[in-house]
């Protein structure tokens, strides 16, 4: 890294053609510091607890309510296809009126999740709070149990 003078017989300098990486070097320190001091503002680190998701299946109701999102983006009430504008009177008929009754709201994989969140909306404006998201069991981290997948509220 150091540069040398060659001893020549006239008063000129000889050509040195070694490269100087001194301030390369310093540079790459430069912008080393400035990334380990950007990437941290750059993530989002919100604490969260999350649950595990390979817990035993709740008991199932007697008579669950399930809304289904199809992958047409159109909605059921168990079997019977319904218009969105219908949902409140279609799930007052289906719980007989009792909005503390939990509604299991299906989506297909396809669905994106903006209308997921239309459709939890409307069931919020229609007066139902219990709302569970069904999904199918992990197979991987479940206990086998004869049938494999099956689905779960």
């Amino acid at each position: 890294m150091a540069g040398g003078l060659n001893k020549s017989d006239n008063d000129d300098l000889a050509e040195n053609h070694e490269i100087n990486v001194t301030p390369f070097i310093d540079v790459m320190l430069v912008l080393l510091i400035i990334f380990m001091v950007a990437a941290p503002l750059s993530t989002v680190d919100v604490p969260v607890d999350l649950p595990v998701a390979s817990t035993k299946p709740q008991p199932r109701p007697d008579k669950p309510v399930f809304v289904t999102v199809k992958a047409d983006l159109s909605l059921t009430i168990g079997n019977d296809a319904i218009p969105s504008g219908a949902l409140a009177q279609a799930l007052d008929g289906a719980t007989k009126g009792d909005r503390t009754q939990r509604i299991f709201l299906r989506a297909d994989k396809t669905v994106p999740y903006g209308e997921l969140m239309r459709a939890m909306n409307l069931l919020r404006a229609a007066g139902y709070l219990k709302v569970a998201l069904v999904g199918l069991e992990d197979v991987a981290s479940a206990p086998i149990q004869g049938g494999g997948a099956s689905e779960r509220p």
